[in-house]
């Protein structure tokens, strides 16, 4: 078993002290922001350590050697031959995506389609830009894949872009690289401008291979931009930094554009850690290790204790899509989970069209977390919505 672990629920609300810890009250568990509860890397703590020590802190124009990290990384995980002339910073990957779709959108801010359900911020990032959003939503009966026909449909009525999410959040899918070579021709022939949110990639699990968008689309002829960070994959959330990468040379020239405050913005010690992440392979193979791990988990206490339930099995990260309209607690289970159970989860319907009856689970955290949630959410879905939640400890 893995050495990463996490400090139990009552430590790390002293130790940290983002929302997810503060949001609720203390007989709540916190399940829905996606923020590991395991300690990050050492090597990456040290460095933040050691930057700050010399007071290097500041202000960034460019990448620096933030390129040559990332490239080599994506080099060695999946092939990516990555330009590192074509990477550029971003203060984080929402910042990134919408930047790209300012840039790259028409005045009157155009059409961009989105893949629901899906990260919910996706939508203000495409209304941020002032555009319209085009639902295509993941088709469910074929394991939640893309709709190429309707994509296709959508793309010669008239859009400008796509933002893609690989892999998929909510529900852990990494696109296969057909549906992404299909996808990238359809682009191509409709002209419609690719924007690809890989951040999760890294926490790719065993036997389930990621293709990075950049790498299917080769030949294609598609423009398209990658943004991604360490962030999620090594728990660096909210460290301000990430990567946008063109892909083509259009793109790239695209990406020139960026407004100056976007390097400005971003925190050089998270670039540092960012740096230093992409270095720390035994971490994250330790902490893959741990996810799939409590997946496993998951999977037999829903079996035992709730089989009503059905999880999609992620082919990378540790939020788990969850579909609970059997137990028959309405289009939003999380709201009313929230307040029977104690449970704190994400809103189904926020992710878009298919969404309702569904919440999404974040597992990296203890094991015995993820026992007790589903005993709870088992025990209130068994009483009447009129009796009194059930008696946690503070």
């Amino acid at each position: 078993m893995s050495g990463i672990q996490a400090r139990p629920l009552a430590d790390l609300r002293e130790r940290r002290t983002s929302i997810k810890w503060h949001r609720f009250p203390a007989d709540v568990l916190p399940m829905s922001v996606a923020e590991m509860d395991f300690e990050i890397a050492p090597a990456i703590a040290q460095t933040a350590i050691d930057h700050l020590l010399r007071s290097d802190t500041g202000y960034l124009d460019s990448p620096g050697p933030l390129a040559a990290a990332f490239a080599d990384f994506a080099g060695h995980a999946w092939g990516w031959a990555v330009d590192e002339s074509r990477v550029h910073l971003a203060t984080d990957v929402t910042v990134g995506v919408l930047e790209t779709l300012r840039l790259a959108l028409p005045r009157d801010g155009g059409r961009v389609v989105l893949t629901p359900p899906v990260y919910a911020p996706f939508y203000e990032m495409v209304g941020e830009a002032h555009a319209e959003t085009v639902e295509v939503p993941l088709r469910e009966e074929t394991g939640w894949s893309l709709d190429l026909p309707a994509l296709e449909t959508a793309f010669a009525s008239g859009v400008d872009a796509i933002l893609l999410c690989n892999p998929h959040n909510p529900t852990g899918r990494s696109h296969s690289l057909a549906s992404l070579r299909e996808l990238a021709r359809l682009a191509a022939r409709y002209d419609v401008l690719v924007v690809s949110d890989e951040v999760h990639a890294p926490l790719a699990h065993p036997g389930s291979p990621f293709t990075p968008f950049a790498v299917a689309c080769t030949g294609a002829g598609v423009r398209s931009v990658t943004v991604t960070s360490a962030s999620k994959g090594w728990n660096l959330a909210a460290l301000k930094c990430a990567v946008a990468v063109a892909n083509d040379a259009d793109s790239a020239a695209l990406l020139t554009r960026f407004p100056e405050e976007l390097a400005a913005r971003t925190s050089i010690i998270g670039l540092h850690a960012n740096i230093a992440a992409f270095s720390s392979q035994a971490w994250l193979a330790e902490t893959i290790d741990r996810i799939t791990a409590n997946y496993r988990l998951l999977a037999d206490e829903l079996a035992t204790h709730l089989p009503e339930v059905r999880a999609v099995q992620p082919d990378a990260g540790y939020l788990v899509w969850l579909d609970l309209r059997a137990l028959e607690l309405g289009d939003d289970p999380a709201a009313e989970l929230l307040d029977r159970a104690r449970v704190a989860l994400n809103s189904g319907p926020t992710f878009g069209p298919g969404g309702r009856g569904f919440a999404r689970m974040n597992i990296a955290c203890d094991p015995a977390t993820i026992s007790e949630a589903v005993r709870r959410i088992a025990a209130a879905a068994r009483r009447p919505a009129a009796a009194t939640r059930i008696a946690t400890p503070a």
